[in-house]
């Protein structure tokens, strides 16, 4: 299989590249910036809003398929940046995507945060649910399914995808480079933490992109997916987790400035109708931390 991954440098895509090629599959991929160190894959600097870039990419490529992984994805940053950032890079850029890859298998890959705030005695979500973004981020997110639905793609709805090349700037990527930082002795131990209350569905990314193969060989056209584990655990709990991982103790203060303008009091996924199709979640929570802990903690 020839697959063309959009965002090939990014914390997901290069978890994808890696695991397609282990799959034996033809894999290339755009990026913007510097090009990612992935010596079997064929790189194209190519931005989503760039059509002409895009064009050529496909065209020297030749997928099968191609997965969607560009874009912006920093829910908070929706609130501090311009909208018509998240709007120009999200949906128009989605836009373009299934306009160069129109008569090819498209996968398009949207999040959880679609749904909204949805009642607990109605979770697990199935993808039956109406959807109904309270972000900047979730509204643009929602705007490209439209968009994907009418061009027969199909559309990966993925929880919280955790583990290790994950940015900083995400949540728990943060508690780790704070917990590093204080086994250095670099601060003083005490940790700087938003919102722990929100209960979450977390997926190790490696069951994630194994998730993204499978809708690549089997997803129905004009068809959405929830990738998720059907449990969730709240931040407070993840993040005690992650210290009794790294064997560091801290103390525990709240930052107003890591607040979010709207935050969802749970997210849980129903993900029945991925596994119809042969998915199952293979490593738990502690192995994604694991994994990560071991990505910080190698630096120190």
């Amino acid at each position: 299989m020839r697959v063309l991954i959009t965002g090939v440098g990014g914390f997901v895509g290069l978890r994808l590249a890696r695991h397609l090629l282990k799959c034996g599959d033809r894999v290339s991929g755009t990026y913007i910036g510097a090009a990612p160190e992935l010596p079997a894959v064929d790189l194209y600097p190519a931005d989503l809003v760039d059509r002409p870039a895009l064009e050529r990419a496909v065209a020297a490529a030749e997928p099968d398929v191609i997965i969607n992984l560009a874009g912006l994805s920093h829910i908070g940053d929706s609130w501090r940046e311009k909208m018509p950032d998240y709007f120009w890079v999200n949906f128009v850029g989605t836009e373009n995507l299934l306009a160069v890859g129109a008569g090819r298998r498209v996968i398009v890959v949207s999040s959880a945060d679609v749904y909204g705030e949805v009642p607990e005695d109605h979770q697990p979500i199935p993808e039956s649910r109406s959807v109904s973004p309270r972000s900047p981020y979730a509204i643009t997110k929602a705007a490209a399914e439209r968009l994907a639905f009418a061009a027969g793609a199909v559309v990966a709805r993925s929880f919280n995808l955790i583990g290790p090349g994950q940015a900083p700037g995400f949540v728990l990527p943060s508690f780790a480079a704070q917990l590093a930082a204080i086994a250095r002795g670099e601060r003083e131990p005490v940790l700087r933490v938003g919102n722990l209350s929100a209960r979450r569905d977390f997926v190790h990314v490696d069951d994630g992109v194994a998730a993204y193969r499978i809708l690549a060989e089997k997803g129905e056209p004009g068809t959405a997916y929830n990738i998720a584990s059907g449990r969730a655990l709240s931040v407070e709990e993840v993040l005690h987790r992650l210290m009794d991982i790294a064997g560091v103790s801290a103390q525990i203060a709240t930052d107003p400035e890591k607040f979010r303008a709207v935050d969802l009091p749970l997210l849980r996924g129903d993900a029945s109708r991925l596994r119809t199709l042969g998915w199952e979640t293979r490593r738990s929570v502690d192995d994604a931390l694991t994994d990560l802990w071991k990505e910080v903690d190698s630096g120190l």
